[in-house]
């Protein structure tokens, strides 16, 4: 039986971004979702759970756009694939590689471990419908064990792709008649034969992780690795991580940063999750101050209270009820605070 994840018109279509993702805020993974202004807004979503999978259909009658970010991965970190089914009108997708736009017709896929930005256009009728279908980049694996290209997308025209979205829209249409295995069984079938397909498509080439984000990857270690020295500066890092500070500066204006931002960033987020999840006879503001890298309390709790609105101490006692036997926080990089630490010099 199928559910509806959400639906939204000119009442609450401001309200998208918090609910897109459903009532138990499960459902997709973090991004930016807009939905565009008109005299006719009408978004619907309805989705059809099958194992760890899920199948859903989305009409509307306004344009739409999702954008994930490499700080909503680093936020949540869920790595899905999603299989596109393009029914009516187009999806624009803008990725690392460039752009690929797939229309009625066609089939596409995106990953949630990769940037992204999804435009969802109506057709001449103004319409937009598809359907896609959510699985854990885990499960998919079974299927194709290496990297889709980012992005892919392909005229859907071939006997195989007719006959998985047929399996997979009578799964998603089916009124519980069958059986969970059975669904089960009639998905891992559809994927079988979609992923036979894709491999015999000239664009599906099996990516590699291209020498920029290797590069990227050198750089977010050696700065978690280092997070504590507060004498670490950009040059410090290019030079361990083989690179120019230019090169550096130019890794991370392609995400939407700059070193002094993102830093700052992942040290008062580090320090914020510390607060969170320990007691003063745990750990000491003024020793969590000096282990994510800041000079001195002072200057840690003049910053914490500028992004917070309140100041290490106030926040701590804040959440003092709420902290029972806590264990040691792991620290994880943590996403970027839009408000933008580094002009908090």
């Amino acid at each position: 039986m199928t559910e509806t994840l959400f639906a939204f018109d000119e009442r609450n279509y401001h309200e998208c971004q918090t609910a897109f993702r459903g009532d138990n805020n499960q459902e997709y993974y973090l991004g930016d979702y807009t939905i565009e202004a008109g005299s006719i807004i009408d978004v619907r979503a309805e989705k059809k759970a099958v194992g760890a999978c899920s199948i859903i259909l989305l009409r509307s009658k306004s344009k739409l756009s999702f954008r994930r970010s490499i700080n909503h991965i680093r936020e949540d970190a869920t790595d899905v694939t999603v299989l596109w089914f393009v029914k009516r009108g187009s999806l624009c997708v803008t990725h690392q590689s460039g752009n690929s736009i797939a229309r009625a017709g066609d089939f596409a896929i995106t990953k949630s471990m990769s940037p992204f930005t999804i435009e969802c256009k109506t057709d001449d009728e103004g319409v937009h419908e598809v359907m896609h279908v959510i699985i854990p980049t885990h499960i998919f694996r079974r299927f194709i064990p290496s990297e889709i290209n980012a992005g892919f997308t392909v005229a859907a025209e071939g006997r195989e792709f007719l006959i998985a979205e047929r399996i997979l829209t009578d799964v998603f249409e089916d009124a519980d008649e069958l059986a969970e295995h059975i669904e089960q069984l009639l998905v891992d079938s559809a994927l079988s034969v979609l992923t036979d397909a894709i491999k015999d498509c000239d664009n599906c080439t099996q990516e590699r992780q291209s020498l920029s984000e290797r590069r990227l990857q050198d750089v977010l270690r050696y700065i978690e690795i280092h997070l504590s020295d507060p004498k670490l500066n950009a040059a410090m890092v290019a030079e361990a991580s083989g690179i120019s500070p230019r090169y550096l500066s130019h890794l991370l204006r392609q995400h939407g940063t700059s070193f002094s931002t993102m830093v700052w960033d992942w040290r008062l987020k580090t320090a914020h999750q510390w607060l969170s999840t320990t007691k003063a006879s745990d750990i000491s503001i003024a020793e969590i101050a000096f282990r994510v890298g800041f000079k001195s309390p002072a200057h840690f709790s003049r910053l914490f209270k500028r992004v917070y609105k309140q100041g290490p101490r106030e926040y701590r006692t804040s959440r003092a009820d709420e902290i029972a036997s806590p264990p040691a926080p792991k620290l994880q990089p943590p996403k970027f605070i839009s408000s933008g630490p580094s002009s908090l010099q």
